[in-house]
């Protein structure tokens, strides 16, 4: 169905909702991004992160405001000495398989994140420089070299698998179970709430209820089936016609049409995603950047601070947030939003200055422009195409002809990732990044610290931005146990790899929308994550 059609019919198919459609135990998802695998460490991926952390425990969980930790398969933890952390386990907890959780199986899994091989992993970012110890059946022991205050944030973020599961199935490096595995079910056996029963690829993810789930997260359904919507269009008309309880990613054009609608419920949330550009600053010669006749150039000008600064002040933020995001999201000058922990009160969104952008690039040398070309997904996060068609068009008015191409997230981050043998391929991308410890660090580690895969940084520097004056700083304020003294350094940190290098550009924070039938009401999520355990009936 095209855009057209929808918003003609919009009012008509509304008018006949159908809103008890699902049945009263079962509830039916629309999902705008499908997982790239159900292997719990193949890919450190917003939609991976949520689907699995259904099926799969972690030690600890955020809060859907991302303000509060919560206890999940950890229990209680403690620093007991300036380099050692003590996480008690849940007893009592068994996997989908009817074994015991134990402290074996956090071991493991940590190792395996650790150590993944394939994939686009980058759970490195919070597991390197950590030594994990079974001290008993349901204590562990997690030592650094230096003191590291953020260790309960980072559990937020592996998720804990059976150590059984390494006498399953086909058998890779990845500690004995491969992704393959994980994808046809023979070892996706978690502790969560519910239980895997399948994916059928491009379509649908079912679960049901585990009957034996003890933790703190909620079951509100007996099966929650997941159908992978990527149209716009297609995910209100499948909410309007009562095929699907939620939808997610509600299109920015159509929530003050759904406002009106009183057989649905909107919830709204700010993210703690920024969506922001990276630049290519490793290459003397970057294969996407060009002279303005497109030919090769011998010198990248990406690499230049000052012309990463006068691309910046080439992109009116107001008029994305307006016209591309119809007011759903929140112009960015850093990582996160206000009311998060370490931000800088100094950084503030870069104005639109055209003329000041031109006297920067001649001052670099670059007087006369160059041609750039910008990647980015066209399915991944909301208007992520058209924000590429907008920051192009301003970049060619500014004397930067640009063009743009934009292709499926699965295709995307394969291409713009790089890893250890092999360099990205793009010289300027849009990505986004949802800190998933609430603070900075988790973007300063991931997207600027020097990259060295062997130490778990830079994990998603895909500029390959490098800084000695920021990792000295970074691992300065990682090892700051004071609160006050730590979010200061990570807010000067900040102010050096943005305000001042233009490591990255930040350009806005996301305001996720979801749009469920009536009488269900779905509690909206910093960390973005869709999850049926979150959609609960409306009292």
């Amino acid at each position: 169905m095209n855009r057209f059609l929808t918003r003609a019919a919009l009012g008509a198919i509304a008018a006949i909702f159908i809103s008890s459609a699902a049945m009263a135990d079962n509830a039916t998802l629309g999902i705008r991004t499908e997982p790239s695998s159900i292997d719990p460490h193949f890919h450190n991926l917003g939609p991976n992160n949520g689907m699995l952390g259904q099926i799969f425990g972690r030690l600890v969980e955020w809060s859907p405001d991302m303000r509060t930790l919560i206890p999940r398969l950890a229990t209680s933890w403690k620093a007991i000495n300036d380099t050692t952390w003590e996480f008690k386990l849940r007893t009592g907890v068994k996997f989908h398989d009817g074994s015991d959780f134990t402290a074996d199986d956090v071991v493991f899994s940590f190792n395996r994140a650790d150590n993944y091989v394939g994939g686009n992993s980058g759970f490195r970012t919070y597991t390197k420089g950590k030594t994990v110890k079974k001290i008993d059946d349901h204590t562990i022991h997690i030592s650094t070299k230096a003191p590291y205050p953020l260790m309960p944030n980072d559990m937020a973020t592996v998720l804990i698998l059976s150590s059984d599961a390494k006498g399953t199935g086909e058998k890779d490096k990845n500690f004995g179970v491969s992704a393959r595995d994980f994808n046809n079910g023979s070892a996706t056996i978690g502790t969560g709430p519910y239980k895997f029963v399948e994916w059928k690829k491009g379509d649908r993810i079912v679960l049901e209820k585990y009957a034996g789930y003890k933790g703190p997260l909620a079951q509100p359904w007996d099966k929650m089936t997941f159908k992978f919507i990527k149209s716009e269009p297609s995910r209100v008309s499948a909410l309007l016609a009562g095929d699907v309880d939620l939808i997610d990613n509600v299109p920015a054009e159509d929530i003050a049409t759904l406002k009106k609608n009183n057989k649905v419920t909107l919830s709204q949330g700010v993210s703690s995603r920024v969506m922001y550009l990276h630049m290519d600053q490793f290459r003397d010669q970057s294969p996407f950047v060009t002279d303005k006749n497109g030919k090769p150039l011998d010198k990248n000008p990406l690499r230049d601070p000052r012309v990463r600064k006068a691309l910046s002040l080439m992109i009116d933020r107001a008029s994305i947030v307006k016209n591309v995001m119809s007011g759903v999201a929140i112009p960015a000058g850093q990582f996160l939003p206000e009311g998060f922990f370490g931000r800088s009160q100094k950084l503030k969104p870069d104005p639109y200055d055209p003329a000041a952008a031109k006297k920067l690039l001649a001052e670099a040398g670059w007087g006369d422009g160059f041609g750039l070309t910008i990647h980015g997904p066209n399915d991944r996060y909301v208007n992520d195409a058209k924000i590429c068609e907008a920051i192009g068009q301003m970049f060619s008015a500014n004397g930067i002809p640009t063009k743009v191409v934009t292709m499926p997230g699965n295709v995307f981050f394969k291409r713009a990732n790089g890893g250890p043998k092999s360099d990205p391929e793009f010289s300027l991308i849009l990505v986004g990044w949802g800190s998933g410890t609430g603070e900075p660090s988790s973007p300063l580690k991931a997207l600027l610290a020097t990259y060295d895969n062997a130490k778990g940084l830079g994990a998603a520097n895909r500029g390959r931005h490098s800084d000695p004056a920021l990792d000295k700083l970074l691992v300065q304020a990682l090892t700051m146990v004071d609160d006050t003294k730590r979010g200061a350094l990570l807010a000067q940190a900040t102010e050096l790899a943005i305000g001042k290098n233009y490591g990255i550009i930040p350009l806005h924070y996301q305001v996720n929308t979801w749009a469920s039938r009536k009488g269900l009401k779905y509690q909206a999520r910093a960390d973005e994550r869709s999850i049926g355990i979150n959609l609960i009936k409306d009292k």
